[in-house]
């Protein structure tokens, strides 16, 4: 069929053309917002899941409805390696000064702006073209500790944004590449936001580690945040995202491909948009047939291998390919942390360093204490294609490097 019109978007973050099995956390998300709005008291909201379920896609939309609600957004992504202050002073100045544009706002505005300037200059934010045109103020957010410097700047804003009659909502995508200060310090200033009940939310989203690092930062976190799940669709929502696209085109499955495409996919939203896209370009009109989703898996899977998974297996050392491979031996996950080591001939202790290096690497997680899993679903399937003859290495001194 005519590519031009295919409907699927297997984008990274791209959200697909049939957002199925996402109404409750939207729901949940849209409650918040509005209580936040009016001064109600309103959980944050982490949002947990493996790649390509569709966490950037959710952000993203409730950032839409943030801003449709009359809220002020701000929206990043962790890195690995640039800071939190680098992350959001930039965005906060912009919605400062927005603020600061009405008259009544002129002195919470300009304190926050102040208090902002002191920040970015403790913790060496380079302003470039970016400069705020006030005075820092001094003595506020200028102790260089940041879990005491970064809630008063957002105590700030947050009260600027209330005599301003509007609202702040924070997305941070990639949570779970935040150091455990940086992390720390978002958690004691949305703790203290809530409880003077001022209008700043903070979504996040992460892979499922984050639930952990977020306890391990500040215990209260659990009692701050709602940690929803994002999960693979169920079969019947896997159909949805599959056929409800394609009808708007006047285009439709017959139930044998359907039910292959799901099976394939395992109901992972991402891969459900490279599998729709490559059935919609093989198949010759309507329906889409099981012959069209079987020629459909070869190539998503042949897209999947050079771009999806490649990339991520490129970012790794030899020694951490190792231990990866020797997972995917074992199957999907979990899998225990002494069978992985078993399957490298080595001890538990000499892994460690290598498990814990691919954990901050984001590419496996630990469900469970002792078991490790992929965050990538289907990546097992990957490196046995990829590495199909391997073999455990040599230890080396250094089983990080």
């Amino acid at each position: 069929m005519d590519p031009t019109t295919n409907p699927y978007a297997p984008g990274a973050g791209t959200e697909p053309p049939e957002l199925a099995g996402r109404d409750k956390i939207l729901h949940d998300a849209k409650v918040a917002l509005a209580r936040g709005r009016i001064g109600r008291p309103a959980k944050s909201q982490l949002l947990l899941g493996l790649r390509g379920v569709g966490k950037t896609v959710l952000l993203n939309r409730i950032a839409d409805m943030a801003e449709a609600g009359g809220y002020l957004t701000v929206q990043i992504e962790a890195p690995e390696r640039r800071s939190l202050p680098e992350l959001l002073v930039p965005p906060l100045r912009s919605l400062l000064l927005k603020l600061s544009r009405k008259q009544r706002l002129q002195d919470t505005g300009r304190r926050a702006l102040r208090a902002l300037q002191s920040f970015a200059g403790t913790f060496k934010v380079s302003f470039h073209d970016l400069e705020l045109g006030v005075d820092a103020a001094s003595g506020t957010a200028d102790s260089g500790v940041l879990e005491a410097d970064l809630p008063e700047v957002l105590l700030l804003v947050a009260e600027a944004a209330k005599d301003g009659d509007a609202a702040v909502a924070i997305t941070i995508d990639e949570m779970q590449y935040l150091t455990a200060e940086a992390l720390a310090a978002l958690i004691v200033a949305a703790h203290k936001v809530a409880q003077k009940q001022l209008p700043l939310l903070l979504f996040g989203a992460g892979l499922p580690q984050l639930a952990a690092l977020a306890g391990d930062a500040k215990s209260y976190a659990e009692r701050l945040f709602d940690f929803p799940p994002v999960e693979a669709l169920t079969p019947a929502e896997a159909r949805d995202a599959l056929r409800e696209p394609a009808r708007r085109e006047g285009v439709d499955y017959d139930n044998e491909a359907l039910a292959l495409i799901v099976e394939q996919t395992r109901g992972y939203p991402y891969f459900l948009q490279e599998w729709g896209s490559s059935a919609w370009n093989v198949a010759p009109g309507s329906p889409i047939t099981a012959a069209d989703a079987n020629r459909a898996t070869e190539l998503a899977v042949a897209q999947l291998d050079s771009g999806f998974f490649r990339v991520r297996f490129d970012r790794l050392t030899p020694r951490e390919k190792d231990y990866m491979r020797a997972m995917a031996g074992l199957g999907p996950g979990p899998h225990r942390s002494g069978d992985i080591a078993q399957a490298l001939n080595q001890g538990v202790a000499s892994v460690a360093p290598l498990r814990q290096a691919l954990i901050t690497k984001g590419m496996i997680y630990s469900p469970a204490h002792g078991d490790t899993a992929f965050t990538v679903p289907m990546f097992d399937e990957f490196l046995r294609r990829t590495v199909p003859d391997w073999r455990p290495r040599a230890a080396a001194p250094n089983p990080a490097s």
